[in-house]
């Protein structure tokens, strides 16, 4: 199950996750060492516990965050092609793919990499981001390095800036439009292969 011995044509679905998700057969493949690597047991799925072996999550302050974003509400595994769908979002933005009206936004595009992040802090799955839920990330990002008084004047601010429809919360299409100057692609890509 090692490097030298996967090939594209032994990983289950793996022209259709190409197609879906815009991974090369390169980074499928690699992907798919990965996921076995984190698959210790090899039960084709893996389990919450199983991301303790990905350091870079273990070391991020919302690292629980990002781990259970891989889950769907009620389950408990994850299986392969669900794994690359959610890394999709990671995947650098391509300036010149083909806008085609009738495939579905790509994971990785500025709106689907918005939604990703979106869903990391409304943990209610509300559709909006209330202050506790801003709190809770902000306590998680700056810990010990400022006082529950900055926390809240911090939240605050953040609401006040981003709530447009004065509900003391943050919609996803608020949420959006507060972020239009950033460049979320350089902060929500990572690359595959080195």
């Amino acid at each position: 199950m090692g490097s030298g011995s996967s090939s594209i044509n032994n990983i289950p679905n793996a022209q259709e996750l190409m197609k879906e998700t815009g991974f090369s057969a390169a980074h499928i493949l690699r992907l798919y060492e990965r996921f076995e690597f984190l698959d210790k047991e090899q039960r084709g799925e893996l389990r919450l516990e199983d991301f303790g072996a990905v350091p870079e999550l273990a070391l991020n302050p919302i690292g629980d965050r990002i781990i259970s974003a891989f889950f769907s509400p009620g389950k408990e595994t994850v299986d392969f092609a669900s794994f690359v769908r959610v890394l999709a979002h990671f995947r650098p933005t391509e300036s010149n793919r083909n806008k085609n009206g009738a495939q579905p936004e790509p994971a990785n595009s500025r709106t689907g990499k918005l939604k990703f992040a979106f869903q990391l802090y409304d943990q209610d799955k509300d559709g909006k981001i209330s202050r506790e839920e801003l709190l809770q990330v902000l306590r998680a990002m700056l810990g010990m390095q400022v006082t529950e008084e900055q926390l809240q004047s911090i939240a605050e601010r953040a609401i006040q800036e981003a709530d447009l429809d004065q509900d003391d919360a943050i919609s996803f299409e608020e949420f959006r439009k507060s972020l239009e100057k950033v460049n979320i692609d350089h902060k929500m890509s990572t690359r595959f292969l080195s």
